[in-house]
């Protein structure tokens, strides 16, 4: 399944935010957005996600409008992931993922066994199956995140959008949550993910989308796009790109420059 965004405007009713947004998504593929704070990110997957209504342009799934599917329908296509919060009642890390069920489940209807066994099953899929009775508050926020991809994986949605799904993360638990999104993509899953760190998009990403003053400033490759001149547009500061040796061969890394 293919999104795509065609000749996109979007924002808030009486204001834009950004124009001229084309792009698509394919069935394993990731795409990573880059941009500062207040660059539209947020405000282009609300409106990916049918949220908000395009102010020029569309967003489609296969060819066929979004504007045109249910939201429980698009539910069903596209799982959403956002920012780890700490989340106010004592769920166990078992309901939580089972509420991505919600869309395949009746109004009136309590969810079945088989619906707990695909929850427990997404948790197995992420390593995090030893969490499953735990209290969703009380894990830590790497842990949580991962329970918010599990929750959105349960939905069975064949696409994913991640709102800056590392934010507020420490090193190990961003490196897992990353892991997580290239293993989700070889299994055929097409993954769009915002985040503030360019290295991110070398590390897992297949294209990079970087907005600039609401459009999209470049778009190509990590290699093609994670450029000195292009971080400098949409950063406004000096970064250099250099190439070093890791375990699983050779990675592009980016190292910023300090004044004075």
């Amino acid at each position: 399944m293919t999104l795509a965004a065609e000749a996109l405007a979007y924002g808030y009713p009486g204001r834009t935010i950004g124009r001229d947004a084309s792009f698509a998504l394919a069935p394993g593929e990731v795409l990573c957005v880059l941009g500062p704070n207040g660059g539209g990110k947020t405000t282009l997957f609300r409106t990916l996600l049918g949220l908000l209504r395009p102010h020029a342009g569309r967003v489609t799934i296969d060819g066929g409008d979004l504007r045109d599917l249910s939201r429980r329908n698009v539910a069903q296509r596209i799982g959403y992931v956002p920012q780890a919060h700490s989340g106010y009642f004592p769920f166990t890390v078992a309901d939580v993922v089972l509420m991505g069920r919600t869309a395949h489940i009746g109004t009136f209807s309590a969810p079945s066994q088989k619906d707990r066994q695909l929850a427990r099953e997404m948790l197995g899929t992420l390593g995090i199956g030893h969490l499953s009775e735990a209290t969703y508050t009380r894990i830590s926020g790497g842990e949580r995140q991962l329970v918010l991809i599990a929750r959105a994986l349960a939905q069975q949605a064949s696409l994913l959008i991640m709102d800056e799904p590392t934010a507020s993360l420490d090193f190990g638990n961003q490196v897992r949550v990353l892991d997580g999104i290239r293993r989700l993509a070889a299994s055929g899953i097409g993954i769009l993910f915002s985040t503030h760190d360019p290295d991110h998009a070398f590390l897992c990403a297949d294209r990079v989308a970087i907005l600039h003053d609401g459009r999209i400033a470049a778009f190509g490759t990590p290699a093609e796009t994670v450029t000195p001149e292009n971080l400098r547009l949409a950063y406004g500061v000096e970064v250099s790109i250099r190439e070093l040796d890791a375990a699983d061969g050779t990675r592009r890394v980016c190292v910023p420059s300090l004044s004075g």
